[in-house]
């Protein structure tokens, strides 16, 4: 039994087979006899680069608004810092969002 959380990936369309690829290689989204197990979807995201910063989408104090993928993949919270590591080398945002949520059931 391996203690399991949900990551919540926000990335540009542009980005997600790599981000996949990444995913693959930390192992996350393997459940069971499965592996590569993710969900994504279209989402509307907004955001405000404010002063030093250099938004990869968008412009210093303009409000963006901006369709991006949301990626949801399971993964053992023991890999979860070497998971996040390998996200942030390939994410092309400044700051990007990746969500951590606990998950109360155990398996794998």
């Amino acid at each position: 039994m391996n203690e399991l959380c949900k990551l919540e990936i926000f990335i540009p369309e542009s980005h997600f087979k790599i981000l996949q690829e990444v995913l693959k290689n930390c192992d996350a989204g393997h459940i069971g006899n499965y592996d590569m197990c993710l969900s994504f979807s279209k989402v509307k995201s907004t955001w405000r680069p404010l002063e030093n910063t250099k938004p990869y989408i968008g412009t210093q104090g303009a409000l963006s608004v901006e369709e991006e993928l949301k990626v949801e993949v399971t993964c053992k919270l023991k890999d979860l810092e070497k998971i996040i590591s390998a996200v942030k080398k390939i994410h092309p945002y400044e700051e990007p969002v990746i969500n951590v949520l606990p998950l109360l059931g155990k398996f794998i």
